[in-house]
């Protein structure tokens, strides 16, 4: 027996301490869209792609979203499944408080992320070591767990800061990192202020670019040979005041408690008038279609979330789907959040490093796909997921 003990706590002490081969960072650029590598503003991540692996295009989940898609990439599972929903919600199960992406004590709150598991609460219960700068979900004690390293958010922090930041995280004595994360979000308010083809979206994208270059420059200065995976949540589509749906010119006036707006809308029907309601909505309508929560196509993987609202109208890419004339006047630049099946919201999957091949070009894949490319790289056991690494496999070392 004290032989059985010695080896059960040799390999418990094994299994705690064993590192994966190199350091992973995964950086999430928001709102960059697949096609933005084409415009000839992207040196550094051109680069990186022409020497690791870069997906055609990678599909985000519905709603493609930001909180939902950045989610997804880290569980690999659904809004559906995961439970971030949207960018708002309302779950019976929490009546006290809305979650709002701006609304600091909510995004603090572990209720609304506990459905999934994020790849750096499943590594620090093993025993390695994450940091994170700014990813959703990273200021929250996820299953009781939080990164080693995770500052509050700080959107006036500018890309270049946020590389600093992580790249002095890298140089504190006696630590040792397993799992980074780094998020920028310029990209995403330019595409949203001026819409995917202006020239400050190119400039952030540029930004972003220049961004990276400096986190390259960086490890190759300080001699770690890291694997990183950069990724986007989403893609981008141009939006005018003359291209909106106003659902309070179809839908009766009281029959409806609106939860969200935008390329896609959430309502729950006031008491009583559910079916009034769905008289109004769940017929043809031009540039939207839509349903019943548990009518949702199955394409969409959504709608079985008790936090999904009881209808959800779908605009057309380009459209907007709004319940005032206030509302509608405030469309313009560019938005997200559409079928993830449409070109404009395709995102951006680039993946380098001593893990992976060089060179190589993969079909356009799902994002529930990333999380077990990242559990392969930190050689540790994925969890039950929406996602596969089979589309990662030609591309793995």
């Amino acid at each position: 027996m004290k032989k059985l003990l010695a080896l059960i706590l040799l390999l418990a002490a094994q299994s705690v301490l064993a590192r994966p081969a190199a350091p992973l960072i995964l950086i999430s650029i928001d709102g960059f869209r697949a096609d933005y590598l084409e415009r000839g503003v992207t040196p550094h991540l051109s680069a990186l792609a022409a020497r690791g692996v870069r997906a055609q295009a990678m599909r985000p989940s519905f709603p493609s979203l930001t909180f939902p898609n950045h989610y997804t990439l880290v569980t690999g599972l659904r809004p559906d499944h995961h439970g971030l929903v949207g960018n708002v919600i309302i779950d019976p199960a929490i009546p006290e408080r809305h979650f709002l992406i701006r609304d600091k004590q909510a995004v603090l709150d572990r209720r609304w992320w506990d459905q999934g598991v994020p790849v750096w609460v499943t590594a620090e219960q093993h025993g390695l070591r994450s940091a994170s700068v700014f990813w959703p979900g990273s200021e929250a004690d996820i299953q009781g767990v939080r990164p080693t390293l995770a500052p509050p958010y700080d959107d006036e922090m500018t890309p270049e800061q946020r590389v600093d930041l992580l790249l002095s995280w890298l140089d504190l004595p006696q630590q040792q990192w397993d799992f980074l994360s780094l998020y920028f979000s310029h990209v995403d308010h330019a595409g949203h202020d001026y819409g995917p083809v202006a020239e400050q979206t190119m400039a952030a994208i540029a930004q972003a670019d220049q961004a990276i270059g400096r986190l390259l420059a960086g490890l190759q200065q300080r001699g770690i040979q890291a694997n990183l995976v950069v990724v986007a949540d989403h893609g981008m589509a141009a939006v005018s005041p003359q291209r909106v749906i106003r659902l309070d010119q179809l839908a009766p006036e009281g029959s409806y408690e609106q939860v969200v707006d935008g390329p896609y809308a959430g309502l729950d029907p006031a008491a009583g008038r559910a079916a009034e309601l769905e008289a109004a909505l769940l017929k043809p309508w031009p540039h939207m279609q839509c349903w019943r929560k548990q009518d949702i196509p199955a394409r969409l993987a959504y709608g079985r979330n008790a936090r999904v609202p009881a209808l959800i109208c779908l605009a057309e890419p380009g459209w907007s789907i709004v319940f005032s004339a206030e509302q509608a006047a405030k469309v313009h630049g560019g938005r997200h959040g559409y079928d993830p099946a449409a070109p404009e919201m395709a995102a951006l999957c680039i993946a380098a490093g001593p893990g992976l091949r060089s060179g190589m070009l993969l079909p356009a894949f799902d994002n529930v796909d990333v999380y077990p490319l990242l559990m392969h790289l930190l050689a540790l056991p994925p969890l039950a997921t929406d996602g596969q690494l089979t589309p990662w496999l030609p591309a793995l070392r």
